[in-house]
This record gives C-alpha cells, sequence and structure tokens, in this order.
C-alpha cells in the first residue's frame, strides 16, 4: 500500500549530506537507487537531483513495519525516509561518492510511488547506456541519469552567468516575437499557418537578427537575449531545428568592443570548469585559417598544418596535378608524423571517404622510410620531383605524407578533414584542453556556381569594410575581393559564434540586396519595414550570437548536443517522446483553410 506525503517536509537533499551532519535528524525524498538485503539490515542507495546517500534500515531501529516494507522496495520507487545522520566506521567509508563518510540510519519510511522496470538502465557506472532512440523516446527517464542531471545542472549554471554577466556590462535582456514574417534568405524557415488571416503564414525565427537591430535603431543601446531559434534544415551532431543561443547586440561599437565584452564573458564562463583562459584570445584572418588549415574553424590544440605543393609540382607531366593546376587549383599536403606505418586497408579507407564525402579525385601519399620514399605516386611523378615533394613538406623518417589535389574548395575542405580524423584517431591533443581563437576578416560574399549568383557569406546586414567598399564601384565590382566585418568565436575546431558589424546606411543595406538578386521590389516585399526604420537615425551598431548547446557540450564533453538539451530531436527531427511531428484533427485544417496534398 502506499503512502501520502501528507505533512511531510524534505529537510535534506540527498547529496547534500557530509560529516557536518553527523547526529542530526533528516527527512530525505528521492528515488531507489539500489537495495542490498542483508536479514536483519537492508541498504538502500537514495537517490535526489544532487546525488546519493545510503540509508540503513535496521530491524530493531526502524521497527519491525518500515523493516518489512523496506525489503519490498524496488528500483525506482519513490520514498521518503526519516533518520539520523550517523558517520560511517572507517572500513564502510565509500570514497568514490561525496557522501562517502555517512549513512542515515531510518527510524520511519513511507513509499510515495512505485515504478515498473524501467527500459534503460539508469546507473552511469553500469556500461553504456541505451540506444539513443530508445533514451529519447524515455527521456524523461534518460534525464534522471546523474551524467544527465550533471549536464542539465551545468547549462543552468552558465545561462545564470550569462545573464549576471551581461546585466553587470549594461545590457538589458528584452524578448522578440516567435512569430514573425518569412524571410526566406539561407536555411528554410518553419511556418505556421494564421487562422485569421487565410491563405498567410507566420515564420519561427532562424534568429532575432532584425529585431535586435530594430531594438538598436529604437535606441536601448545593449541588448542580449537567451533566444530560442527555429531552423528547418538537415541535422548533425552540433544541430537541431531548435536551438538556443545568446544573442547580442549593441550600439556604436568597433570589433574590439565586441571582443571584450565577449571575452569577459568566457572568464566568467571558464571558471565555472575550472578551464584556464589567457585575454586577449588568439585571432586569426580567414585567409590564414584557410591557408595553414583549410578551415574557417580550426582546431589549433594541434599541428599538422597544411603545406602548399603548388610551386613545387608546377610545370610536372602528372595529369591530375596538370589538370588541378590548368583549372586554377592547388596541390597541398599534411604531414602525420611517425605514421609511416599506416595499412594499406587504412589508406584505402581513408581515399574512399575522401572522393565519396569530399569530391577529392584521390588521395595521394608518400611513405618517408629510412632506405627511402615509398609512393605510388613515384611512378607517375619521378623519383626528383617526389624527393622535392617531401622535402617541401618537412616530413622525416617515419612520417607520412598526405597529398590532395584539385579545386581549392575539395583540398582544402578533404585535407582538413583528414586532419582532424587522424588528430583525433592518435590523440594528437589533450581532450580537456581549450583553444579558443577569433576568426576575422571573412570574404563577404561567396559564389555559387550551381545557380550562378554571389550570396552573403554571413548573413546580407553584415557591414562591409571600409576600405573595401571602393570594390563595389564601377562596371565590373571585385566582388570576391570585398572583405567583412564580420568574426567567429571559434573553440577547439567548432565555430561556437558568429557576428558582426552591421551595415547602418540605408544606401548601402540597397547596394548589398541588388548583388545578392533581390530586385527593389523583392527587398521591399520582404525587408520593406527594415528599410524604412534605417532612414529614422540608425546608429552603427553590431553583435554576436553564441550557440549555447554547442558551447555546454564542448564544456561538458559530450560529442553531441542532443545530451544538453532537455527534450531534443532525433536526427530525423522527430520527437520520439511525443511522437511528434504527428498529425492534425480535419477540423483543424479546415479552420486554417488547408488542405493535405499527397
Amino acid at each position: 500500500m502506499l503512502d501520502h506525503l501528507g505533512n511531510l517536509e524534505r529537510t535534506h537533499y540527498c547529496g547534500d549530506l557530509r560529516t557536518d551532519h553527523v547526529g542530526q535528524t533528516v527527512t530525505l525524498m528521492g528515488w531507489v537507487n539500489g537495495r542490498r538485503d542483508h536479514g536483519p539490515l537492508t541498504f538502500v542507495d537514495l537517490r535526489d537531483r544532487e546525488g546519493f546517500v545510503q540509508v540503513v534500515l535496521n530491524e530493531e531501529r526502524a521497527g519491525g513495519d518500515a523493516h518489512q516494507r523496506g525489503k519490498t522496495i524496488r528500483n525506482e520507487y519513490v520514498i521518503c525516509v526519516r533518520g539520523t545522520v550517523v558517520r560511517r566506521s572507517e572500513e564502510t567509508i565509500n570514497p568514490k561518492i561525496p557522501t562517502g563518510e555517512i549513512e542515515v540510519h531510518v527510524t520511519e519510511m513511507y513509499v510515495l510511488n512505485d515504478a515498473k522496470t524501467t527500459p534503460i538502465p539508469l546507473n552511469d557506472d553500469k556500461g553504456a547506456p541505451a540506444a539513443e532512440d530508445t533514451r529519447l523516446k524515455y527521456r524523461y527517464l534518460d534525464l534522471r541519469r546523474p551524467s544527465m542531471q550533471a549536464n542539465i545542472r551545468l547549462r543552468h549554471k552558465m545561462t545564470s552567468t550569462i545573464r549576471s554577466y551581461m546585466d553587470g556590462q549594461g545590457f538589458l535582456e528584452i524578448e522578440t516575437p516567435m512569430l514573425i514574417r518569412s524571410t526566406p534568405e539561407g536555411a528554410r524557415d518553419f511556418i505556421v499557418p494564421s487562422r485569421l488571416h487565410a491563405g498567410e503564414f507566420y515564420a519561427l525565427p532562424q534568429s532575432p537578427q532584425l529585431f535586435k537591430q530594430l531594438l538598436m535603431i529604437a535606441g536601448f543601446d545593449r541588448y542580449f537575449q537567451i533566444a530560442r531559434c527555429f531552423r528547418d534544415e538537415d541535422l548533425r551532431a552540433d544541430r537541431q531545428p531548435e536551438f538556443t543561443q545568446l544573442d547580442v547586440e549593441m550600439s556604436f561599437p568597433r570589433m574590439e568592443t565586441v571582443f571584450q565584452v565577449m571575452e569577459g564573458l568566457v572568464v566568467e564562463l571558464c571558471a565555472l570548469k575550472n578551464i584556464p583562459v589567457t585575454l586577449p584570445l588568439p585571432r586569426m584572418t580567414y585567409d590564414e585559417a584557410m591557408r595553414r588549415y583549410g578551415s574557417d574553424k580550426p582546431d589549433t590544440r594541434f599541428g599538422m598544418e597544411l603545406v602548399d605543393l603548388t610551386e613545387t609540382v608546377r610545370g610536372s607531366d602528372f595529369i591530375p596535378y596538370q589538370k588541378a593546376l590548368e583549372s586554377n587549383g592547388q596541390v597541398k599536403a599534411i604531414v602525420a608524423k611517425g605514421k609511416a606505418d599506416y595499412a594499406r586497408k587504412t589508406l584505402d579507407d581513408f581515399t574512399d571517404w575522401l572522393r565519396k564525402d569530399f569530391k577529392a579525385g584521390g588521395l595521394g601519399y608518400a611513405k618517408v622510410l629510412a632506405e627511402g620514399v615509398s609512393s605510388p605516386l613515384t611512378k607517375g611523378v619521378g623519383e626528383e620531383l617526389m624527393a622535392k615533394i617531401v622535402a617541401a613538406t618537412g616530413a622525416e623518417t617515419g612520417d607520412m605524407v598526405f597529398i590532395v589535389a584539385g579545386s581549392a574548395a575539395v583540398v582544402a575542405a578533404a585535407l582538413s578533414a583528414l586532419r582532424l580524423e587522424i588528430g583525433k584517431r592518435e590523440k594528437l591533443y589533450d581532450p580537456n584542453q581549450f583553444n579558443f581563437l577569433w576568426v576575422t576578416e571573412f570574404p563577404m560574399f561567396e559564389y555559387h556556381e550551381e545557380d550562378n549568383r554571389w550570396y552573403a557569406m554571413h548573413h546580407p546586414f553584415t557591414s562591409p569594410r571600409d576600405e573595401d567598399l571602393e570594390r563595389f564601384a564601377g562596371e565590373n565590382p571585385d566582388l570576391g575581393g570585398v572583405r567583412a566585418k564580420a568574426y567567429d568565436l571559434v573553440l577547439n575546431g567548432v565555430e561556437i559564434g558568429g557576428g558582426s558589424i552591421r551595415i547602418h546606411r540605408q544606401d548601402i543595406q540597397q547596394q548589398i540586396f541588388r548583388i545578392l538578386g533581390f530586385t527593389d521590389e523583392d527587398a521591399r516585399r520582404r525587408f520593406g519595414f527594415f528599410m524604412d526604420a534605417l532612414s529614422y537615425g540608425t546608429p552603427p551598431h553590431g553583435g554576436i550570437a553564441l550557440g549555447l548547446d554547442r558551447l555546454v557540450m564542448l564544456f561538458s564533453g559530450e560529442s553531441s548536443i542532443r545530451d544538453v538539451m532537455a527534450f531534443p530531436k532525433t536526427a530525423s527531427a522527430s520527437d520520439l517522446m511525443c511522437e511528434s511531428p504527428g498529425p492534425v484533427d480535419d477540423y483543424q485544417l479546415k479552420e486554417l483553410r488547408l488542405k493535405i496534398v499527397t
């Protein structure tokens, strides 16, 4: 028979008890994490959000009824115990848990609810957790696991720290709308049909971008928001259809202003995990990052930088190199130190992976051995050029050289991915090391061959650098040479934030829209309200958005943001627990004037 809570009131959390509480009478409530029956003694591990404590039901002290009921409880039963905190004897101390020096000798016990056998293991020390789909279906149980509780607690501490710090820096927390106008550019919008306006739709915000700029026009000067955002896009380990970001905007800033404010926040957040950080954070231009690492979000915890062999192989009659250079491409390499012993299967796997995922034409490699260089490439390029290639890379005996030829984009993507894979595989970096990096001077535009047009690399409200404005002039503007006042904050090879100084002049904003292929009518239809606002004394302004989910993921040491979100979606954007998305009733569709077309 189950008991009622009645007038019972908890005095302490289980995980908070220490030797300072010895002799005190306490009332604890929580879940049974385990039970061990030793005849006249029953030991129960009681768990709540703060941790575990051992409670002891002694037949003499607890009384017959409480002791007997203690033998019937099972894992995940919800119970309340009242008893005295006692110091454990030396031989029974458990150094693995914070409460391991004490235990609670029970005088009263109440069973508040029973529980079925859980479909997933809840003890982190019992091996790997269940399959992810099962964990997500029973997320309310998965969240009971101590590691998941720790992740959610860390997330809370980080958001609390953010709010306190931003308030201290003079920022106002202001909420922006969740139902907005669809302005498709970049990722797909989630659209919401309107019942009151038949045939018309809202969109869920991909970010509060325009609203935070409008708040600067409104004169609030410094704004922040821990904002919920939505993007209808394909998912990865660090992507979700709904996610949370720290959104920041300020008036009259230089880029240095944004950097200083955000670096101060980095220090505060790192203090939560005792992570050392030195200011100012390192900086690297986009061009340097691409040249050295093949990525605009480089992991700088280890070397293995890209080596440009383009001039070394120029003039070679080796067909793959000839074709690459004739197409204004590149030939680059990386050196895996001490890895000349990679097996042929490993090399073939690398080659197949880069061909399939990165469209690389192939992967050349050369083993530097004591007796000389061993490479399938030697037959095509000759021994003399092979020796020059190895010398140009600085490879030494025992090293492996990997070479990719092709367009600059393919070479960068393939070698960057291979570098990261080898770094992870060979444990070339300390996983507890945190390397922050500002990447600056991004290109303003990127050209897409498939639809023959320019796109904004960040978003169309990013300001070009002052010195590059003249590149817009004339009949043949040098759009590829325009740099933006844009910057990304990178941590261990993961982009955790991106921002820019914004366009605050209406004439420049109109010019950017035209470059991006918007007619004046298109721009007016999509952004007319914003263009009007720019004409009413808009101050120079800029800001940044940090991905909160990614930050918590990195700080907690997880590999997926799903492990730091309370109720995430699957890789197919489904909620297995709530079984959404799902159908709606016909009357709802009728109210919205919608019809399902299959």
